[in-house]
């Protein structure tokens, strides 16, 4: 009904930079919120930052000043532009996002996550 397609990961150095990006398509109404959480290995999946359809934006203490997620709501895509990337930045990035989706008597609320990009980072 919805499908998320992320791109951007790979592999970088510590102090370099990528960007993901994470394209909604299907019966989508609206979109509230998209995001970007990460897990790495051995650990929970965890917010990396979020942004609302009118551009308030969240971000974990660990990427702010780093991090800049940014979206364009007329292609229901989100970004996220990673500078200065740690070796603990390591792990596999989810696009997220909180869709109204479209219905024959009208919309319903749905969460929606990406397949995953891995991002790695050496030291």
């Amino acid at each position: 009904q919805v499908q998320l397609v992320e791109s951007g990961g790979g592999l970088v150095q510590a102090g370099g930079s990528l960007r993901l990006s994470c394209a909604a398509s299907g019966r989508i109404f609206s979109i509230n919120v998209m995001g970007w959480y990460r897990q790495a290995p051995g650990k929970q999946r965890e917010l990396v930052a979020t942004i609302t359809s009118g551009g308030s934006t969240n971000y974990a203490d660990s990427v702010k000043g780093r991090f800049t997620i940014s979206r364009d709501n007329a292609k229901n895509t989100v970004y996220l532009q990673m500078n200065s990337l740690k070796f603990e930045d390591t792990a596999v990035y989810y696009c997220y996002a909180q869709v109204q989706l479209k219905t024959i008597i009208g919309t319903t609320p749905l969460d929606c996550w990406g397949q995953g990009t891995q991002v790695t980072v050496s030291s």
